[in-house]
């Protein structure tokens, strides 16, 4: 069972440090502590448990230091910055393991541009010596790219020619959707295993700056220190992120048996701004998040996950004209973030979503996100039944990673006349298209059964491939393609068992009826 939860006395594998708008993320990796045994981490190599951190590390300094406006992110090692994934870790673990470390990977690469475009934290990445793989990716998720001449140190993807496989966490659609290398330059460098030197690197736009080894901490310092200038951060004292403990929002009951997951999300109480890490949104992003990431990770036998609601609708109304009147405050800012990120984890997560809104439901504002997040919603059709609202954060506060709300991916950007804060009745939310079923209460239980066991005896693959391509209506974005596109690939090749093991790599040259498997030493 892997835990998500660590702060930064526990960490292993990264060091962060604070010099007033500075932070300073240092990847430091022991190569004897993995996650699982197994394994070594050398050459700073990383597996889920250092991303662990890293994902840790990057609310610590939304939360906790709103004075920092820029981060660096570096190593500990000499000549080494980073050499990506850890090998012989991907050599030794499931397929569904490999699927889930990277779509985790993703997400906290995504939580770095997310930090920039929308907390006003800009990243610059410091490349000390050698940068392979997971590494330069990590790179590319930052604002700019800082790369020291040494005359020896290089950036590279060289999954394709090494491995035969495509970089895991978006490496191939940053450097033309972000970084505008020109495609034949980036066909050149995906498959030239050497890498490439700083000042070619410079020329090719794979990095932004160079510098000497003498002058490479002062040239990093000084960048940083400018690009803090363009944050918008206000400083002051931060909200320290205190242990989650038990949950006291989100329930989640697991039936091994059915094959399904239940999480009970019990509404606000009240509806005041608290400074606290208990105040009911930040918590309830903590808690829900907490609970995806271990039904993804710990049970992956379990397919469909049914989402319910417990409270007072009126409450949770009432707390999202809280959010929406304080949205430029820095602490309610960082709050929605988290929402955001976390409702998107469930967007990209490979399980099945049902809604079940039942009398006492309060599928209402944000908590309405839950709804339009689910492929299917069940809404009980009876006298003084359940409602649902919808409130200004359903209309672009919670973009998905389509760049679009869930209320115009649910509409397929037909979004109907929709007053807000009005409560719908089953009826009326029937008649606008808002939910997908509504029988009476004669029907409720055996039609809600019947559905969620039909569901959950169809094929987890085809599943898979149907609610991705169902969940994200409209024109792709950067994200859309690196969950979309490489995973995919990922997933081709990671299905093969023992794809690297003591023999070597399995190296793969064309698709389908082309492939031809050659087993090489590396």
């Amino acid at each position: 069972m892997i835990s998500f939860e660590t702060e930064p006395s526990r960490y292993n594998h990264w060091k962060l440090g604070f010099d007033g708008p500075l932070a300073t993320l240092t990847l430091d990796v022991a190569e004897d502590k993995p996650l699982v045994p197994g394994y070594k981490l050398k050459l700073n190599s990383y597996d889920l448990g250092v991303d662990i951190e890293l994902a840790d590390a990057l609310n610590r300094v939304r939360f906790e230091h709103p004075e920092v406006k820029a981060v660096v992110l570096t190593s500990g090692k000499s000549r080494m910055f980073c050499s990506g994934a850890n090998i012989y870790m991907l050599g030794h673990s499931s397929h569904a393991w490999k699927v889930n470390f990277c779509k985790f990977t993703n997400e906290t690469r995504n939580g770095i541009e997310d930090a920039s475009a929308s907390s006003g934290i800009k990243f610059l990445a410091a490349l000390n010596g050698t940068t392979a793989g997971g590494g330069y990716e990590l790179a590319l998720a930052c604002d700019e790219i800082a790369m020291i001449d040494d005359r020896s140190s290089t950036v590279s993807l060289p999954e394709v020619p090494l491995l035969g496989v495509l970089p895991g966490t978006g490496g191939l659609t940053r450097l033309v959707d972000k970084r505008k290398v020109r495609r034949d330059l980036a066909d050149v460098f995906c498959t030239t295993a050497e890498g490439v030197r700083a000042d070619r690197a410079k020329e090719w736009k794979l990095i932004d700056h160079t510098a000497k080894p003498q002058q490479f901490a002062e040239a990093v310092k000084a960048r940083a220190l400018e690009l803090a200038k363009l944050s918008d951060r206000p400083g002051g004292a931060g909200v320290s992120l205190t242990p989650l403990g038990d949950n006291k929002i989100v329930d989640l009951q697991i039936d091994k048996e059915a094959r399904t997951a239940t999480l009970t999300v019990k509404g606000p109480q009240g509806s005041k701004l608290e400074r606290t890490a208990d105040w009911y949104p930040l918590r309830l992003a903590r808690e829900l998040d907490r609970a995806i990431l271990d039904l993804r990770q710990n049970q992956p036998d379990i397919g469909l996950w049914v989402l319910k609601t417990q409270g007072d609708i009126k409450n949770v109304l009432e707390m999202d004209s809280i959010l929406k009147a304080n949205e430029s405050d820095w602490f309610v800012r960082e709050t929605i973030g988290f929402l955001r990120r976390v409702f998107s984890r469930l967007d990209v997560s490979s399980r099945s979503i049902f809604a079940i809104m039942e009398t006492g439901s309060c599928f209402a504002g944000t908590l309405a996100e839950l709804a339009l997040a689910a492929d299917r919603s069940y809404m009980l059709d009876v006298e003084n039944g359940p409602q649902i609202a919808l409130s200004d954060m359903n209309f672009g506060a919670y973009p998905m990673a389509s760049g679009i709300s869930r209320l115009q991916a649910h509409y397929c950007g037909e979004v109907p006349a929709i007053e807000k804060q009005k409560l719908l009745s089953t009826e009326e939310a029937r008649k606008i298209g808002l939910v997908t079923s509504t029988p009476d209460d004669i029907d409720w239980e055996d039609e809600v059964r019947l559905a969620i066991e039909e569901r959950t005896c169809l094929s987890p693959d085809a599943l898979t491939g149907m609610e991705a391509s169902l969940r994200f209506t409209g024109a792709e974005t950067m994200q859309t393609r690196v969950f979309g596109r490489l995973t995919a690939w990922q997933n081709w090749i990671f299905i093969r068992p023992n794809a690297v093991g003591e023999q070597g790599a399995l190296k793969v040259y064309g698709t389908g009826a082309r492939a031809k498997f050659n087993w090489e030493r590396v």
